[in-house]
């Protein structure tokens, strides 16, 4: 790995850091908030690639879990990695990685599109399937009421997914060879 992989790494764990600045909308009867941390994810996956997406989100997650606020609210510490958030926030490396994947195989020429999708499928279900199965597992939640509940987030995360995708694709069409390895 070169230095300009780590400081790439280091800016995108930044970045994600920075939208827990932006304050979680708590939705009503729902334990998990409404955050612009899982754009982050979208744009580390879809902007570096797999690897380095997902160590970006590692980072970010391992600078929460010493302690450090990066977390909406100014949260940090191993609490957050217990509580109803936590499957979701579990599977924000794995959504990078398959973000990350997808756009390596199919993001060609900066395309809106291949990254939309891309950061639909890592950002959105992948993503979901961890939180919705911490939420059914740990709190005993049925999985039902799990995936209902979680419904109310999509309009959001396609906002984000489309906001990622916008500018992935144009960071790609500038800087094509970016999101691949040696890139």
């Amino acid at each position: 790995m070169q230095t300009l992989d780590l400081a790439r790494i280091a800016l995108f764990a930044a970045i994600i850091a920075a939208l827990g600045l932006v304050p979680a909308i708590p939705i009503p009867f729902l334990p998990v908030p409404i955050t612009a941390q899982t754009l982050g994810v979208m744009l580390a996956g879809a902007v570096l690639g797999s690897w380095r997406g997902m160590l970006a989100v590692l980072v970010f997650l391992a600078l929460g879990a010493v302690g450090m606020p990066v977390f909406p609210g100014g949260r940090g510490g191993l609490s957050v990695f217990m509580g109803p958030t936590a499957g979701f926030v579990f599977s924000w490396p794995v959504g990078a990685f398959v973000i990350g994947w997808l756009m390596e195989r199919f993001g060609r020429e900066g395309s809106f599109i291949s990254a939309f999708l891309a950061s639909i499928v890592g950002g959105i279900v992948v993503i979901y399937a961890g939180g919705i199965a911490w939420l059914a597992i740990v709190y005993e939640t049925p999985f039902w009421a799990a995936t209902t509940g979680s419904l109310a987030f999509v309009p959001g995360d396609l906002i984000k997914a489309a906001a990622a995708a916008s500018v992935a694709s144009s960071v790609h069409r500038v800087y094509p060879t970016l999101g691949r390895a040696g890139g």
